[in-house]
């Protein structure tokens, strides 16, 4: 019978030591979706071409930003040029900076939960596709490009949101 608990209590701690982080995002974080208007090859493809778009020229600017404040202030003098970019796409379009749901997603070995949030939402056509998303402030949407591990992912991620929690 001790045999059977101690081994149930080590398969316990095997499983939860493996488990998924949480992480709370903090208040002060903006977080950013872009919806695909189905999961059609060129809806999702249209998807990453205006996401791609979108690093080059504006999510970039974000990575300067010092504050909440200063990241409010370059979303809002460069809703026109997201406005313009997805203009040349022809598609209907919707984008709504305010607070927004998000769903719990995992990235990484890394879950972050579900909540209400400020944030700059794009949706294309119906929305009704798979999206991806990114927190603009704190500063992460762009360090998945700095080709790191997971653990090294995790660890950064960790670090970063420490910071800035209120």
């Amino acid at each position: 019978m001790k045999k059977t608990i101690i081994v149930l209590f080590i398969a316990t701690l095997l499983l939860t030591s493996n488990s998924n982080k949480k992480y709370i995002i903090p208040e002060e974080a903006i977080r950013f979706r872009i919806i695909a208007n189905s999961n059609n090859i060129e809806d999702q493809v249209i998807k990453t071409a205006i996401k791609k778009e979108l690093e080059d020229s504006v999510i970039v600017l974000l990575n300067n930003a010092t504050s909440k404040e200063d990241a409010q202030n370059i979303i809002d003098h460069n809703i026109w040029n997201i406005d313009n970019i997805i203009k040349k796409y022809n598609i209907p379009y919707q984008i709504n900076y305010g607070i927004n749901y998000f769903p719990e997603k995992e990235y990484r070995n890394v879950t972050y939960r579900a909540g209400n949030y400020e944030s700059l939402v794009i949706t294309l056509g119906n929305g009704l596709g798979d999206n991806w998303w990114c927190v603009l402030y704190p500063p992460l949407c762009l360090i998945d490009e700095q080709n790191m591990s997971n653990s090294e992912y995790e660890l950064y991620i960790s670090k970063i949101l420490k910071s800035f929690k209120s």
